[in-house]
């Protein structure tokens, strides 16, 4: 069975280096650079000077993740009208090819 989880060659802080992460992550990140208009090693690059332990795979995954729940809280905060009965959809908030359909959640529950 082959591994989901891929070896992935990058720069980061002008240092050769590899992180070893899921299709959705990588595109997720690379999504996040586009979106801040900087190179997928600049990126990474920060990520790495921020992390305060662990791997930079781990690193990576946790800023991806931390971004996408921020991005969904947004959502999450605007509503869509009044009463803000509403669905959330996650292709509003992932990568393209990664979402999934969350249900509404039921008010008071």
């Amino acid at each position: 069975m082959k591994s989901l989880v891929v070896k992935r060659s990058i720069v980061a802080a002008g240092h050769k280096t590899s992180v070893s992460l899921e299709d959705a992550f990588w595109d997720g990140l690379k999504e996040i650079a586009r979106g801040r208009n900087i190179t997928l090693s600049e990126l990474v690059s920060s990520i790495d000077s921020e992390r305060r332990h662990g791997n930079l795979s781990s690193s990576i995954r946790l800023f991806v993740l931390d971004f996408y729940r921020n991005k969904l809280a947004d959502v999450q905060a605007e509503g869509d009208g009044p009463g803000g009965n509403f669905a959330i959809r996650a292709e509003a908030v992932m990568p393209p090819g990664h979402a999934l359909y969350l249900p509404p959640q039921r008010r008071g529950s």
